[in-house]
């Protein structure tokens, strides 16, 4: 299982971002993929997940309702739609899956992960 994220860069606070995740190398169908974050100094946490099969999703509550996580079956891509963001949004993201289809939070219970896409919120 190959993932590929992109989409980070510099933004200002209150600004949108949206990060991608592509995903090969598998059928992905019973997958949760999710979007982890590490900031400096910080362990890496959980942001948003979803069952590939169902979309069903869910958020760490310091983005609920302003980060939304959706994915596009024909292009095997996940994506995090990043709005209204925060100086404390900073971190490196990455995207994550695992082959079991129940959503979980710790990073432990996560296959397979992608390389980092910086994300920084200026005040």
């Amino acid at each position: 299982v190959q993932l590929q994220a992109c989409g980070g860069g510099l933004v200002q606070a209150g600004g949108s971002l949206r990060l991608s995740c592509a995903a090969s190398g598998r059928t992905f169908s019973k997958y949760v993929m999710a979007w982890f974050r590490q900031a400096p100094g910080k362990e890496r946490e959980f942001v948003a997940g979803i069952r590939w099969s169902g979309g069903v999703t869910y958020y760490a509550d310091s983005v609920k309702g302003r980060f939304t996580i959706s994915r596009d079956n024909a292009k095997n891509t996940v994506y995090l739609q990043m709005n209204s963001l925060k100086p404390e949004d900073t971190a490196v993201y990455y995207c994550a899956a695992r082959s079991v289809p129940l959503i979980r939070t710790a990073v432990y219970e996560y296959d397979y992960w992608g390389q980092g896409t910086q994300v920084t919120v200026s005040s």
